[in-house]
């Protein structure tokens, strides 16, 4: 496997261990840097216009990537031999310290389950105070049936956009896919939204987050029928009901998760101060009962490791494949190299010989 490769796979393992044992520190955290950058890019270039829109999200995603791609060409680049342990390990450095600040793993499971715990002990003003920390409902207008569905398809969606999605793209392009994925993932949630500031000038973003979730969407799908409970009913919800929603990329994963879990997801929402009546997912099972919130995180933990071992794996085929083309280009240029001087040998002694013979003649 080449150096770089083997080092994304030890890099993003150990980001992933950090997540779990750290999560997202309270203050000072990277993607909160970047969202108060692109904030301030925001207050300067806000038009009612989607050009304007996508020359935000272009520079602010794009100005991400390349700063992080800068960062590991430097990291790359040529250095005396002395220093080439330090290099490879500041590269597996960077790469766990970026997985880290990514992922967000860890920190969705303990708000769900702040959510759950508060619900348990029938305190709905808590409940409603830790909801917003998981999504942009509007907490007032949910009663505890209603706020326990929220979590869920919560915990559902972000197993995609906080990991697996982050993972997928990590494991494409190394830490500037990583800090790319985050990024338009984070534009998404500033103003990917339908209010009336946002409608032209977020297009671009949510657009360009439906492009970005995409695979990493459907990967987590596919792996909720792996890990889930009731493997048929994931499947068999995800089928049915996954192109129902009004998301792309949300559909599947709460419909699989739903399927999974054996419970019914969707419907109406109040969100951003406004009403939406979205499709029931998984219409035939109950309705979500407060203890699902535990269900859902725990196989949110399952579709998440399952994430981690599926695309270093890949990550580390690709390494060995190229490692392999490369060592059999290099055998046959070493093979011609070594036939063409034999060749010339044999060519230089055959006059001596063929004359030797046509004198005998």
């Amino acid at each position: 496997m080449r150096g770089e490769h083997a080092g994304y796979v030890c890099g993003a393992a150990l980001g992933f261990l950090g997540d779990l044992i750290a999560a997202d520190p309270p203050r000072g955290h990277p993607v909160a840097a970047f969202g108060r950058a692109a904030g301030a890019v925001e207050r300067r270039l806000w038009r009612d216009h989607r050009g304007y829109g996508a020359a935000h999200a272009v520079l602010c995603a794009g100005g991400a990537a390349a700063g992080a791609a800068l960062v590991e060409r430097a990291l790359r680049g040529d250095a005396p031999a002395a220093l080439l342990s330090l290099r490879g390990g500041g590269g597996v450095a960077l790469t766990a310290a970026t997985v880290w600040a990514v992922l967000g793993g860890t920190s969705l499971g303990r708000e769900a389950r702040a959510v759950g715990g508060a619900l348990t002990a029938g305190d709905l003003d808590v409940a409603r105070e830790r909801l917003p920390h998981l999504c942009g409902r509007d907490p007032q207008a949910l009663d505890g049936p209603q706020m326990a569905r929220a979590v869920v398809e919560s915990v559902a969606e972000n197993t995609s956009d906080a990991v697996v999605g982050a993972l997928v793209w990590g494991a494409l392009g190394g830490v500037p896919g990583l800090v790319a994925f985050r990024a338009v993932n984070t534009l998404d949630a500033m103003v990917g939204h339908k209010s009336p500031r946002y409608r032209r000038f977020g297009w671009a973003a949510a657009r360009l987050d439906d492009l970005a979730g995409w695979p990493g969407s459907r990967l987590t799908a596919a792996l909720t029928v792996l890990a889930g409970p009731d493997r048929r009913g994931a499947l068999r919800a995800w089928r049915a009901d996954g192109g129902a929603h009004p998301s792309p990329n949300a559909g599947p994963v709460e419909a699989s998760f739903a399927g999974a879990l054996g419970v019914r997801l969707g419907g109406t929402l109040a969100y951003g101060g406004r009403v939406e009546h979205r499709p029931v997912l998984n219409g035939a099972a109950p309705p979500v009962a407060v203890p699902d919130i535990e269900r859902a995180v725990r196989l949110s933990r399952r579709v998440s490791v399952l994430a981690l071992v599926t695309t270093v794996a890949a990550r580390a085929a690709v390494g060995v494949a190229r490692a392999a083309v490369a060592r059999g280009t290099v055998a046959r240029v070493v093979a011609r190299g070594a036939v063409a001087p034999r060749a010339g040998g044999r060519g230089r002694e055959a006059g001596p010989v063929s004359g030797r013979k046509a004198g005998a003649v």
